[in-house]
């Protein structure tokens, strides 16, 4: 167990799976920018790996349902437009779940995304799940999502780890999992790719008030 803990914890100090330091939105804020997609009721695994070692970084579990959000366990992600409260990110609309995983993928490290289709029930209990779970400590992304899934009906086999890559490994054996990579070559800092990503959001946010 402690080998597994400072795994992780060397993991979170180049992904970002630091803990929570991010400003609370307040409940107002959180409506305003709900947003809810058109699609099917989906669980979408993001698994941040590093492109060097293969090793896993971060681990992150976008949930569309009535509502579409990403929980982002002891997460690094912040916009101006996005709301976060306890490690939930809400209003992930096309434009913020690209810049989520922009900003993650990067010289240094890839998006592995996997997507099952699931019921809107399953959706429901897996988004109150993700509201009940945060703030989360640092170098719990991976164990804290998959004890969220565990308890979604139809997800019970997912077993409890610390490790990212072995998260995805059981949620990719699930049938109808769906996996693709993203990625990109800019520069490894994380920060930077926050930050060019924000101003991205602020400048589609200000076309569409016009």
């Amino acid at each position: 167990m402690i080998r597994i803990l400072i795994a992780c914890l060397l993991a979170a100090t180049v992904a970002g799976c630091t803990g929570s330091q991010r400003p609370q939105a307040d409940q107002s804020e959180v409506v305003a920018r709900s947003y809810r997609d058109p699609g099917p009721s989906t669980l979408t695994l993001y698994t941040m790996i590093n492109t060097r070692t293969g090793s896993g970084a971060h681990t992150s579990l976008m949930i569309s349902g009535s509502e579409r959000v990403i929980f982002d366990p002891a997460g690094s992600f912040r916009a101006d437009v996005v709301p976060i409260k306890n490690d939930v990110l809400y209003g992930i609309t096309p434009n913020v779940e690209r810049a989520y995983r922009s900003s993650h993928a990067r010289e240094t490290h890839f998006a592995r995304i996997q997507t099952i289709e699931v019921t809107p029930q399953q959706a429901e209990i897996a988004l109150q799940l993700a509201k009940q779970m945060g703030p989360v400590s640092s170098a719990y992304c991976a164990n804290s999502t998959s004890q969220l899934l565990q308890q979604v009906p139809g997800f019970e086999q997912i077993g409890t780890t610390f490790y990212p890559v072995k998260l995805s490994e059981q949620f990719g054996q699930i049938p109808g999992v769906s996996t693709s990579e993203y990625r990109e070559n800019d520069d490894a800092d994380l920060q930077k790719g926050l930050a060019a990503n924000n101003a991205l959001l602020n400048q589609q946010s200000g076309a569409l008030a016009q």
